[in-house]
């Protein structure tokens, strides 16, 4: 693997726990301020909407691309009203949006992220857009070297254009570039475009609700517990 320059990280899940992050963010946020809520299940549905929001913008790109936080900000109102989450206001709904650009590194991420940066380019290839991602690393403290997003290239994953246009602006080619993820639909992506692919687990991602990538479902580069022992694996 000693061709491999960039390191490529899947965020949401892979880098950053956004379901107790937004659960515990809500949860304080709504007893301040008086409003009761279920936001277990407002996080959890609205997770359920993310790629359906996505699939939209790539089934119809004669719409023009929506990016992330404008997507989550659409799914809100309705999801909150079938959940009898009532008295919000417009920017209520706003720092709920928000809620996105703070969410908590998991325990490995900083440290391992660090160790990395040392040997290879390392980078977000996210889904969310470069406001977010930017605010988030700032809030996590990821120190990453450049910030990819899919409002870059245009096209959300599992589209070509993202992994391929993250190569290109890199001035790599995709064989020089690794995915990282948690997922093992994103890693089947970017292994048939041409990237190296490394799964870490994420077992509580979805908390109780998790019912996939337990572990690696694909012949992947590499295969490791988490960050740390990513470091350990590319001599870091």
């Amino acid at each position: 693997m000693s061709e491999i320059k960039a390191l490529l990280f899947d965020v949401f899940g892979t880098v950053v726990d956004w379901r107790t992050s937004l659960i515990d963010n809500f949860t304080a946020w709504g007893k301040e301020k008086g409003i009761n809520g279920d936001w277990v299940g407002l996080v959890d549905a609205w997770r359920g909407a993310y790629m359906p929001s996505m699939d939209e913008v790539r089934k119809h790109p004669e719409r023009g691309f929506v990016i992330l936080d404008d997507l989550q900000r659409q799914s809100i109102e309705p999801l909150a009203a079938r959940l009898g989450i009532t008295g919000l206001t417009s920017a209520d709904f706003d720092y709920l949006t928000r809620g996105w650009h703070s969410l908590h590194p998991w325990p490995d991420s900083v440290a391992g992220l660090t160790r990395l940066k040392t040997k290879f380019i390392i980078g977000p290839l996210s889904n969310g857009n470069v406001a977010l991602l930017t605010n988030m690393a700032k809030f996590a403290g990821l120190p990453w070297d450049i910030v990819l997003s899919a409002e870059i290239f245009e096209h959300y994953k599992p589209d070509r254009e993202a992994y391929l246009g993250a190569a290109k602006i890199l001035g790599l080619t995709p064989g020089e570039v690794m995915l990282v993820a948690a997922h093992n639909n994103d890693l089947a992506a970017a292994h048939n475009f041409g990237l190296k692919t490394a799964f870490v687990p994420r077992p509580t991602e979805y908390g109780p609700l998790q019912n996939r990538d337990f572990g690696p479902e694909g012949s992947w580069d590499y295969v490791v517990k988490d960050f740390n022992d990513l470091a350990d694996k590319l001599g870091c």
